[in-house]
């Protein structure tokens, strides 16, 4: 435990820790909107343990909750996790070469796991990172999915409490440092613009997957830029 504390640092231990209270608050929400919906108690706590991933189990709930089809909300839960295929290939090197530590490692695989552990300059610290994160995250929306389930309808509506922002403000505040780069700030926005432009036209889920896109427009431009720099100088 204390080689873990030297590694990350007070900082960087007070971030994480933050983060799991921001999400430990929507796992109530979560827990409690799945019951008050009409789900048995242990289905979010089977999904929470299963899937471990936040969006694609509000996702989930709430298709199948106003009628549709349970495959279909399965495969848009597997359209909004796509994300974590780049996430993989960025954060490969900190799962290690045992396939155990790569499928524990996948399965903790989230946002803010892959943001913090790619925040982090050195490879040591990026692996300690990503597993205090991960392991952290998992224990506290796991337990926080049971407390919401028990507490039934204390808490219906996440937007009533803004529990809904929560979320995503945390995530604004961790990659904000990475903006600093010209080429990083170019890709985010980028990857905005594209979303917010399709999200009137396409399902939920699939503007942020477009947004991806960002990152290879700009590597494109990029090289396009750089290769013209090329022939002028030659």
């Amino acid at each position: 435990m204390r080689s873990i504390q030297r590694t990350l640092g007070r900082e960087l231990m007070r971030d994480i820790a933050l983060v799991c209270l921001a999400d430990g608050i929507v796992g109530i929400s979560y827990g409690a909107i799945a019951v008050s919906a009409g789900f048995e108690v242990w289905v979010p706590m089977l999904l929470s343990v299963v899937v471990f991933a936040g969006a694609s189990q509000f996702l989930f709930i709430g298709l199948v909750a106003s009628g549709g089809n349970p495959i279909a909300a399965v495969v848009a839960g597997l359209l909004v996790n796509a994300r974590h295929i780049p996430f993989g290939f960025a954060v490969g090197d900190v799962l290690g070469k045992s396939w155990v530590r790569r499928l524990v490692g996948s399965h903790l695989m989230l946002d803010e796991t892959v943001a913090f552990a790619l925040a982090q300059e050195d490879r040591r610290r990026r692996r300690a990172a990503y597993w205090a994160c991960g392991l952290s995250l998992f224990v506290v929306w796991n337990v926080s999915v049971v407390i919401g389930a028990f507490a039934g309808t204390a808490i219906t509506d996440t937007d009533v409490f803004g529990l809904d922002a929560a979320f995503p403000a945390v995530l604004l505040a961790l990659v904000l440092p990475s903006l600093k780069d010209r080429g990083v700030r170019t890709a985010a926005l980028t990857g905005a613009v594209l979303a917010v432009a399709a999200a009137p036209f396409l399902p939920a889920g699939v503007p942020v997957l477009l947004a991806l896109l960002g990152v290879p427009l700009v590597l494109l431009v990029r090289t396009e830029a750089e290769a013209g720099k090329s022939e002028v100088a030659a």
